[in-house]
């Protein structure tokens, strides 16, 4: 990421929101920071090095606000965040990237969050609740202590359902809150990778355009057949190999491409395609997206064709 593009902020708050949960609110150094609407993320560049894509929770013209998750498996992200992160520390944030939007002026609206998915879908229950539209929110969780941002949830009254699968016995049924909606509801899901599976399982019959999920993370990369990737603007033809990604192949000739996240889930490395097939992998374009090979996202997806003809 070009660092122009770079926020410089501090942490002026560290707080405990649910079990191993830590939100961190992050203050503009200097001047403002950009606008971030609901659902958005931005790249958070950590001083141990390290960069990582987080939701924001809240936003203002100063401040933005994160939660992090401590994972027991962390590459490092979110460990750093919740054992090393103190007050005063300085930081740098990209520009927000909506890859998740809230559609405007749609019917009924179902928002299904899992876990710390709560950081994409809290901002948008934020959003339609003062916007007076009609919407539920619905909250997985192991136990209620799991449950991230109680106070704000709390002040959604009857608008929210709270799901605890300890105290039930068993997961989230989606398939039913999906059959108890309205034709024409929009869903948004954001959680764990068996929820989401759950939640394209429970929405696959209903038009793509009302289907929206967010993933912490795709799938493990598989590799597959060695093609070129020939550079547009110098005429340069670099070899991909099997199991290397577009990203590195160019990174090993010299070449500098745009990539953050390096799994595919946040489109900072989004790169339009001028001749041959992509083999998308990614969890960020649409179906219909994906099918206009207009554009890939060159951290994942690999090529269906010997040569890619990339706007590098």
């Amino acid at each position: 990421m070009s660092e122009a593009w770079l926020h410089e902020v501090r942490v002026v708050a560290l707080r405990e929101e649910a079990l191993g949960v830590v939100s961190c609110e992050l203050r503009a150094s200097a001047s403002g920071l950009p606008p971030c609407p609901p659902g958005a993320h931005v790249d958070v560049h950590l001083p141990n090095g390290l960069v990582r894509q987080y939701s924001v929770v809240e936003a203002g013209p100063d401040h933005y606000l994160i939660a992090v998750k401590r994972e027991a498996q962390s590459r490092g992200g979110s460990a750093y965040v919740a054992d090393a992160l103190r007050l005063g520390t300085r930081l740098r944030v990209g520009a927000p990237r909506d890859n998740f939007p809230l559609v405007p002026h749609a019917g009924r609206t179902v928002l299904i969050a899992g876990g710390i998915g709560i950081t994409a879908l809290l901002p948008m229950a934020r959003r339609l609740q003062a916007e007076g539209r009609d919407w539920r929110l619905h909250y997985a969780v192991r136990h209620a202590e799991d449950a991230a941002f109680a106070e704000a949830l709390r002040a959604f009254g009857d608008q929210l359902r709270l799901h605890v699968s300890a105290a039930v016995g068993h997961r989230l049924v989606l398939a039913d809150v999906v059959a108890q909606q309205p034709v024409g509801t929009h869903f948004y899901c954001c959680g764990p990778a068996t929820m989401l599976d759950d939640f394209q399982r429970a929405t696959a019959a209903l038009p793509p355009q009302q289907v929206h999920f967010e993933r912490f993370s795709a799938a493990p990369m598989e590799a597959g057949e060695g093609f070129t990737v020939r550079l547009a603007r110098s005429g340069r033809c670099i070899p991909v190999a099997a199991d290397q990604s577009i990203v590195d192949a160019l990174s090993a000739a010299g070449i500098d491409a745009p990539y953050s996240c390096q799994q595919g889930i946040c489109g900072s490395c989004e790169v339009k395609v001028l001749a041959g097939t992509p083999e998308h992998r990614d969890e960020v374009l649409t179906e219909a997206e994906k099918a206009g090979n207009a554009t890939m996202m060159i951290c994942c997806s690999r090529a269906r064709t010997p040569e890619l003809v990339l706007d590098l």
